[in-house]
Formats: C-alpha cells, structure tokens, sequence
C-alpha cells in the first residue's frame, strides 16, 4: 500500500486528513510562539551586541557562538530529558517552544547586529548630537532604518523556524511530521509512507514557500528602491552644480 500511486493509500490518507490538519495546526502554533520569543532574545541580545557596555557584548557573543554552534536537536533532547528528569517537566509543545525560541533568537540576534551596524555611523553621530541617550538613539533614529535591512533575513529564519518544528518528532510531539509518522506506523492506519509524507511536505511547502517569496521579493523591491533614491539624489546633486 505504500506506492505513491496506489489509491487504497491515499484513500486511507484522506479518510484520516484531519490528523495530518491536527499536526499542522500545532505545528503552526508552536512555530508563532517559538518566534515570538526568538523575536524577544534577538532584539535583546542584538541591542547588546551593539551597546557600549563590554560586559553585555560579551554575553550576546558567548550566547550566539554556543547555541549557532550546537544542532538544535541536541538542545531539545537536553532541554527535554534534562527538565523531565528533574521533576520539572513543561510538555513536549512548551519544551518545543522554549527550545525553538532560544535556538533561533541566537539567529534573530545576529540579523538584528548586523542592520544596525549597516547604518552609517555618521547616524550615530547626529543622534548623540542631539542628546538622545542609547535607547533613544535606537528607537527614534537607528532601529526605524534598519527594518528594511533586518526584514528579509529574519522571514528567512522565520522559514527555518517552521522548519524545524520537525525535530519535536525525537520527543514525540503532535507536529506535524509525528503525527506523520504515527500515522504511517500506526495499527489501523499504516502503510501509506508515500503519500502520507507527501501531503506532509506540500503542507509545510504551503506555509514556508510563500514567507521564502515574500523574503525574496521584499530584499528585490528594498534594492531597486534604494537605487532609485541613489539615482536622484546623484542628478539632483548635478543639477545644483550646473545652476551654480
């Protein structure tokens, strides 16, 4: 039953769809909170990372390096077992959030570092200029131009994030990609590899294809703006000069 073109298999795959629209819907919710709290650790640590103080650099590094450099399935696992373990257990969806969230915010982190340390520094300048304290001189000047520089990379790990909501499978979860598996293993309902897995990846594929042309397109359009603006402040120039 297991051929992709057997109609027995996909008969079964659609009598049973609403496991696969119960694993998407928690994949789509853990995915939502997991960036919610990506979004928190990356603005905080990025602000960090671009602060004068030394010691918070150095946290934000020390942060980023370790959790970029480690699989984020290892860090569930820990954060999972080391939680159940000591008597402390949050579920296996809140364990997925926790862990997804603090994976990606290291990503978040280096997005949001490197739009604020694209901004010309002459920026910098003019806000301490005019008074305007750290947090000030981020709100009011640097962080509103560096959205369009920081948007297009954090979709992209947006992507990734969703993505990744698969690795619950190793705890068990009710994502998407376990409640494929069970389904494809289970007694009454298995057999059905090839296109239990195949409506799997074109839901995923339904979700993540149009954030990934979004991104794509947004960087696109920030560009050709940006050379447009290039483009008439250089002939505005020229013509002060000829008038001169």
């Amino acid at each position: 039953m297991s051929g992709i073109f057997s109609a027995a298999a996909w008969q079964k795959v659609w009598t049973y769809r609403a496991t696969f629209l119960h694993g998407l819907g928690t994949t789509v919710q853990t995915a939502v909170l997991a960036i919610l709290l990506a979004m928190v650790i990356g603005i905080v640590l990025g602000l960090f990372a671009t602060g004068h103080n030394r010691a918070l650099k150095a946290i934000s590094r020390v942060y980023v390096e370790f959790i970029q450099n480690t699989p984020v399935m290892l860090q569930l696992c820990f954060l999972y077992y080391a939680l159940a373990f000591s008597g402390h257990s949050i579920g296996i969806i809140r364990t997925g959030i926790v862990s997804l969230g603090i994976y990606h915010g290291a990503y978040m982190a280096e997005v949001i570092r490197a739009g604020i340390e694209a901004i010309p520094k002459g920026q910098f300048e003019a806000a301490q200029s005019q008074g305007f304290g750290y947090i000030g001189e981020m709100y009011y000047i640097i962080l509103p131009q560096s959205i369009k520089i920081i948007l297009p990379p954090m979709v992209n790990q947006v992507v990734n994030l969703i993505k990744n909501t698969s690795c619950l499978y190793i705890i068990g979860g009710t994502d998407l990609i376990s409640l494929t598996y069970s389904f494809v293993t289970g007694a009454t309902t298995g057999g059905a590899y090839g296109p239990a897995y195949l409506v799997s990846g074109v839901l995923f594929f339904v979700i993540c294809y149009p954030l990934s042309k979004l991104a794509s397109t947004w960087e696109s359009r920030l560009k050709q703006r940006d050379r447009r603006v290039t483009v008439a402040g250089h002939g505005s120039t020229e013509k002060g000069v000829e008038t001169a």
